[in-house]
């Protein structure tokens, strides 16, 4: 059974790793700094390095890399360099430098990668992408995505404020934490042709970043989207409306439910997921498609050049806050 590598077992190291070993992977190396907040007992059994070099000596097969944002890029390049294999977390980083570089590597050494962005398996949201593509609703005009979701809720056992979410030297933020639909609309829409955003602090947070952002996407294809994010909102709220000229369709991640109107049959048509889906099966999933990846039985559902290009938008987005 070959290595992985995790660097960074915060909440997000320790949901692959679980979902890792209930998938049959028992062989692991962990590359960590000891500031989670988390207890330790489930990583007590497992060999630890805090340095990079001496945890890439390992001779992982593949590393995953779920450290803070900003510190994607030097583990991934590192990771690269060694010739191992990547599953990404989303943001795959908090700028756009140095991805050139890491691009060149992947491609010189022929490397696997696959970007986190878990979304792309949620059972609802590819039902979508198959309406789209049989025209279900014709072709797609306006979109609305809207996630709100009160940011110290997350993680009630720490302080919201010393998360990678909420400070810039770690690459937080409302638009690169919840930049999911930024990926699945370019997903199910195609290319996005420009950006634009309104963006700022508008809580009592005590954040040294953006809490809210309304941002709009125009697509080569023609369609306006608009996506609103913010770090406030109780209950939260993650839905995404798509009008298009033959009718119209939604989806609510409170359910997982589609729903669809067609014009020529003049009536709601509504699919349903499985009563068994729970948040962690789209992690589930994800991490199986990254063992295929591994064992050459697929190719990567989310590429480095989705991570890229998402992050360019995100990015745009933010160069408007004020």
């Amino acid at each position: 059974m070959s290595k992985i590598l995790i660097a960074g077992l915060g909440s997000m190291g320790r949901r692959h790793l679980r979902n890792l070993r209930s998938l049959g992977h028992t062989n692991f190396i962990l590359y960590r700094s000891h500031r989670s907040t988390l207890p330790e007992a489930e990583l007590e059994d497992l060999p630890t390095e805090t340095d990079l070099q001496a945890a890439l000596a390992h001779q992982p097969a593949a590393v995953i890399v779920s450290n803070p944002t900003s510190l994607h890029l030097p583990v991934a390049i590192a990771a690269a360099q060694s010739g191992c294999h990547l599953f990404l977390e989303k943001p795959i980083s908090h700028t756009l430098d140095k991805l050139d570089e890491l691009s060149a590597l992947v491609k010189q050494h022929r490397l696997q990668v696959l970007v986190g962005f878990q979304f792309r398996f949620h059972p609802g949201l590819q039902a979508v992408k198959q309406l789209l593509q049989k025209g279900a609703i014709g072709t797609p005009v306006y979109v609305h995505a809207h996630w709100g979701e009160y940011l110290p809720g997350w993680h009630p056992w720490e302080d919201y404020r010393r998360s990678y979410s909420a400070r810039s030297d770690l690459g937080g933020g409302v638009i690169l934490t919840l930049c999911h639909p930024l990926d699945y609309l370019r997903w199910l829409l195609g290319e996005v042709k420009t950006v634009s955003a309104t963006v700022g602090q508008r809580s009592h947070l005590e954040l040294d970043v953006e809490d809210m952002a309304d941002i709009t996407l125009e697509f080569e294809g023609g369609a306006i989207a608009t996506i609103h994010l913010d770090y406030i909102q109780q209950p939260p709220t993650h839905t995404l409306h798509i009008t298009g000229q033959q009718g119209s369709l939604r989806w609510d991640n409170a359910d997982g439910a589609v729903h669809w109107y067609e014009a020529k049959r003049g009536n709601w048509q509504t699919i349903s997921i499985s009563a068994e889906f729970e948040r962690n099966s789209m992690f589930l999933a994800e991490m199986q498609h990254f063992l295929d990846c591994l064992a050459g039985k697929a190719e990567p559902l989310v590429t480095l050049e989705d991570g890229v290009k998402g992050l360019a938008i995100a990015l745009a987005a933010k160069r408007d806050e004020g």
